[in-house]
């Protein structure tokens, strides 16, 4: 059905669909926001959601009230996160939690009431995708961290709450052991949790790749000059095993290949981590250097921080330790306005022309002066041709 546009393509999708798109696309280059204590992402789904719903929203939708809905999505998300993590033995994907922020999304611009939002919020639960997130990882493929269908399966379901559709209440939110997630709401705001990716890898791997990158800066190493490389982390940074990936989705689930990417380029982007770049000899002989050791420590500190350690020795003797070190653009020192720019143009230019990019940057930063977001959604809108 009709509804809104692909973002970059211009073609008109259903809400749900676009939100799907957009989803899937964002997931698939890893590079997203992230949080550490439910060990996933939400933005992902939930940008999309808030985007996608007001583009099909017959009333203009001011910067402020995007800002307020999303920190409401991130406050649902986060916390229903925390919930499922606390209540289940098994490890799910962000799909299967990020729905009950992009079905609040819905139910807030749709204008649902207080029953048919619980509604939403327990259709969506019910039919979010309840993924095990460590097969991905030890099977890196397309279906990533779930965000993707997570994302339409809430959009869908604030849909179908305002149609009348019933659902069983949200368990994340209503059960007997995960009430107490929600006792600070509105008294702490999860959206202070959330952090910025520099790589576009698993969050698990950014202390390692930081940690080469600074010793090779520090010590002006050359890669012959690399005799061996330990890189110390948690047991699930080491699930991050391939050596040779044959796609970006493996290449982003793995530990190896990224540092020596890192390392063989003196930085780390996306194109180094997709297409005949996953073929370069240099890197790949890099790779069979490289050796992943668990730390127990590390382990005991896990999800809370994700902690690594390098050790790069040389071929003439020489050892250099990083010491333990968390991922780049933490809490404690989040990425600069001037890198989080960078980050954006890496990603953005040669994709958009450089006056769209100008342009769209601009919305972005000021988006809380908007009268009508419509100026935002109206850059994304328009392909590429």
């Amino acid at each position: 059905g009709s509804g809104t546009k692909l973002w970059f393509d211009g073609r008109e999708v259903s809400m749900a669909g676009a939100t799907l798109a957009h989803a899937m696309t964002i997931d698939s280059l890893d590079i997203h926001d992230t949080c550490m204590e439910v060990k996933g992402h939400c933005g992902v789904s939930l940008i999309p959601a808030a985007l996608n719903t007001i583009s099909c929203s017959k009333q203009p939708v001011t910067g402020r009230e995007l800002i307020t809905t999303l920190v409401m999505g991130y406050d649902m998300a986060t916390r229903s996160g925390k919930a499922l993590h606390g209540t289940s033995c098994d490890f799910h994907s962000s799909g299967a939690w990020s729905v009950l922020g992009t079905a609040s999304i819905v139910a807030r611009y749709k204008g649902l009431n207080h029953e048919q939002t619980r509604h939403a919020l327990g259709i969506a639960e019910y039919y979010a995708p309840r993924s095990q997130l460590m097969r991905d990882v030890d099977y890196p493929t397309m279906v990533k961290d779930g965000s993707g269908w997570g994302a339409m399966t809430g959009v869908s379901a604030g849909l179908m709450a305002a149609e009348g559709f019933t659902g069983a209440p949200a368990l994340t939110m209503e059960a007997d052991d995960a009430i107490h997630y929600w006792d600070n709401l509105t008294q702490f705001w999860e959206v202070t949790t959330q952090v910025f990716k520099p790589y576009a890898v698993c969050y698990w791997g950014q202390a390692a790749i930081a940690g080469a990158l600074g010793i090779q800066a520090e010590n002006n190493l050359a890669i012959d000059d690399i005799k061996r490389i330990e890189v110390r982390t948690f047991h699930e940074g080491t699930r991050l095993a391939t050596r040779r990936p044959r796609t970006t989705d493996e290449a982003q689930y793995s530990l190896p290949f990224p540092v020596a990417a890192a390392l063989v380029h003196h930085e780390l982007r996306f194109e180094q981590l997709n297409g005949e770049a996953l073929n370069d000899p240099v890197v790949l002989d890099l790779v069979d250097r490289i050796e992943m050791v668990e730390d127990e420590v590390f382990n005991a500190r896990f999800p809370k921080q994700r902690l690594a350690r390098v050790v790069v020795e040389t071929t003439d003797g020489a050892v250099y330790d990083s010491g333990e070190l968390s991922p780049k653009w933490g809490i404690n020192e989040p990425a600069t306005d001037e890198e989080l720019s960078g980050k954006f143009h890496e990603l953005a230019d040669g994709i958009l022309p450089s006056s769209r990019a100008r342009e769209l940057e601009e919305a972005i930063w000021n988006v809380a002066e908007m009268e009508d977001v419509s100026k935002l959604t109206d850059l994304l809108a328009p392909g590429l041709d």
